[in-house]
Order: structure tokens, then sequence, then C-alpha cells
């Protein structure tokens, strides 16, 4: 007997009742493996563009590399909720938020998410109207790395910290299945999600969040030359791959 599918609400009402374990793919064969393990939440992130396309962050990935990728990872038809990064400057009206979010819909995610906070809301407020699932993001977003200058911890002052728990407070009560915390100062990602209703999964965030998300890449190793301070990896598979290389290279030689 299957397995039910998990749904934007199944992630929804895991909070109080079990740890959500999410992480990252990009195609089929990853979507397939984590999918395989039972991991419920896998996301096709916008981080795609600095792991898998070579770009030195993730403002230069276009709804076009998104739809590429969401549908290689939808063919592996995932028990799992799928959800998918709206990338940069795709959601800067109303419009282009709903239009954009449809197509990734329509290219095989089954919820979306985007970066922001009150500054977005009406955004969030009409991809929710549209009966598309939607997750925020808070905390440091990686969209705006350019104007704040680098990646920085969020709610180390009373603005920030203020600022955050409003943030989330408001994208619950937008319909927010979920909201991703991204490098937040550990206690206030606690007060966060004691305080709302939806679950937090945290990144960089603590222990206190409802789930934990990471690139895949990143706790495989696959990803050798630039791997963020709060990430431990659980394996060396850049090593073992240049081993392997090497080794085959050597017996054809």
């Amino acid at each position: 007997m299957s397995l039910p599918k998990v749904t934007a609400e199944t992630i929804r009402a895991m909070k109080g009742k079990r740890r959500i374990p999410a992480l990252t793919a990009y195609d089929f064969p990853m979507t397939k493996l984590l999918d395989e393990v039972g991991i419920p939440f896998i996301h096709v992130g916008d981080t795609l563009g600095m792991v898998v396309l070579g770009y030195p962050d993730t403002t230069h990935v276009t709804m076009e590399e998104m739809e590429h990728h969401v549908r290689a990872a939808a063919r592996a038809q995932p028990r799992a909720l799928l959800a998918a990064d709206l990338p940069y400057r795709s959601y800067e009206t109303v419009e282009s938020a709903v239009d954009n979010s449809r197509r990734l819909i329509a290219a095989g995610a089954e919820a979306v998410k985007a970066e922001g906070g009150r500054m977005i809301l009406e955004k969030v407020q009409a991809i929710v109207a549209a009966g598309i699932p939607y997750c925020g993001h808070l905390g440091m977003l990686p969209q705006h790395v350019k104007e704040e200058g680098g990646y920085h911890k969020k709610g180390k002052t009373e603005p920030e910290h203020e600022a955050l728990l409003a943030d989330a407070q408001a994208l619950a009560d937008a319909g927010a299945f979920a909201l991703v915390l991204e490098i937040v100062i550990p206690t206030v990602a606690k007060e966060i999600t004691d305080m709302i209703p939806i679950p937090t999964i945290g990144i960089g965030s603590g222990p206190d969040c409802d789930g934990q998300i990471l690139v895949t890449n990143d706790l495989l190793g696959m990803f050798p030359w630039f791997t963020p301070g709060f990430i431990k990896p659980r394996l060396n598979a850049a090593e073992q791959i240049r081993a392997v290389v090497l080794e085959w290279a050597r017996s054809i030689a």
C-alpha cells in the first residue's frame, strides 16, 4: 500500500508533531533519491545558480532556468511536496508574482517560495488567492546579497528582531503554509517558531525550528569550492568522485 502524497497542508500539519527534513534537488535522479528515503519536502531552489550553473550568486537565475530544473525534478513524480523558488525580479508586481508562480506550477512545482515579508505581502496574498501554496522566506535573503554587501546573520539588533517577528506573523496571516528562516539568531528563530501557527524551517538558524533545510550539495560535500560556515558535510562526495575518476583513468592508461 503506497503512502499518501505529501501536500502543503501535510507540511503545515506537521508543526508540533514531527520535525520536517527538507532538502534541495535540481534534477530527476536527486529528486528520486531523496524521495526514496522519505524526505517530505523537496525544494528546487534558486541555489541551482551557484551549485549547478556556476553563477556567483542567485541573482543571475532566470525563470526559464527555474522552469527547466523544475520539469526535471518533477519527472521523478515524488511523493514529497515539490516546491520551487520564484527567482530574482520575477515577483516585482502582483501580476508578475502570480503569472510566474503559475509558470512554476505548470512546470511541475506544487508550491512556490519567495523572499521577504511585509514588503511583498500584497504579492503573497495574490499568490495564495490564486490557489497556489506559498512558503515564506525571512532572515538572510540571498536575492538581496548585492544591496546588503554579503550574507549577514539577522536578528542581532532590536529593529531587526522586531521586523522579523512582524514579517513572520504577516506571512502566517497571509496564508503561507511554512516559513524558511535563513541565518537568523537562534533565540529569535525560536521566538518566531513559538509564535506562529505554521512550521518554521531553519537553515543556519539554530536547533529550535520545526524543521531544517539544507542545500543537498552542501550536505554531501559535492561543492567543495565553497561551504557555508554553518554546514557540516556528512559526506565527502567530491573527493570520492575525484579518487574514483583518477583510479579509472589510471586503469586504462
